[in-house]
């Protein structure tokens, strides 16, 4: 069934536990991480990036026609939306959410920017998620220095509140030591902050970077009120693995390509939904 996400997290925050979010770019994704859900009995919101499929209207189609017939509730968020356009021609392909992502711009024009899009997608039933403080991309491994890991800003509580108020999103994304890409050890997690957020911050809190952060850092920040993991790059990775395995380069793997890949695909995100405890949810 398709849903929006927000309801989902609204539950997943009041229960204790989190949602994957799955990235998928084409339809053998699209499957493979519903394949995940339904052995799990779990729900799902898939995650896409505007630029990762050459037309967004025809790849809307593909994920809500799968979506409508499975037997668990799955919301399609479109990741990462630089621009206004993206918004728009997201919600017109089919999206059940959005997310605005301007955490780059200084406060002011992150709230401006943000308001705007909310009251056009609320206008028509999108939910939308927002991002304060910034997640970056890891090229240097986990920083110490307590301004966040790589490029990234961690999320101060009380503004984290107001912004919610003043925008009105439905879910925000919050920084708390995690960063974009593979990292080059284990990232500490700042769980003092997520608790702060988690008593400040009205509505579902998200966390991007989810790959490489380590089970045990994210089973915690699951039970302490994120309600949104995003992940990735680690699907890939177990995409590749099962593709490559020295049992199926020995056999007719090249073959085998696609059922491969998705089987590596459903497995790690079957590992990520016992993480975020999601599993039976549905």
């Amino acid at each position: 069934m398709l849903v929006s996400m927000v309801g989902l997290m609204q539950k997943a925050r009041q229960e204790g536990y989190c949602i994957p979010a799955p990235a998928v770019e084409n339809e053998h994704t699209v499957r493979a991480c519903i394949a995940a859900a339904e052995a799990k009995n779990s729900p799902l919101i898939l995650i896409s990036l505007f630029k990762v499929n050459p037309d967004i209207m025809m790849f809307g189609r593909i994920i809500t026609d799968i979506a409508l017939r499975t037997r668990v509730p799955i919301a399609i968020c479109q990741d990462h939306g630089a621009t206004y356009e993206e918004a728009v021609w997201a919600i017109r392909a089919g999206y059940t959410d959005i997310m605005v992502d301007r955490s780059s711009l200084p406060y002011e024009e992150n709230v401006a920017q943000v308001k705007e899009l909310v009251k056009i997608a609320h206008a028509v039933g999108v939910g939308v998620e927002a991002e304060l403080g910034h997640v970056g991309t890891n090229s240097d491994g986990p920083d110490d220095s307590g301004e966040g890991t790589g490029s990234s800003v961690f999320t101060v509580p009380a503004e984290a509140a107001s912004f919610v108020a003043e925008t009105g999103v439905d879910t925000l994304a919050v920084s708390i030591g995690t960063a974009h890409g593979p990292y080059k050890g284990t990232p500490k997690l700042q769980f003092d902050l997520l608790r702060q957020l988690r008593e400040t911050v009205p509505v579902p809190l998200v966390l991007h970077g989810g790959s490489g952060t380590g089970d045990e850092n994210l089973s915690r920040a699951c039970k302490m009120g994120i309600c949104k993991l995003n992940i990735s790059n680690d699907l890939k990775r177990g995409a590749i693995a099962a593709l490559t395995a020295q049992d199926n380069l020995m056999g007719m793997g090249a073959y085998k390509m696609y059922p491969l890949l998705a089987q590596g695909y459903t497995q790690t995100l079957e590992h990520y939904i016992d993480i975020c405890g999601s599993a039976g949810k549905a």
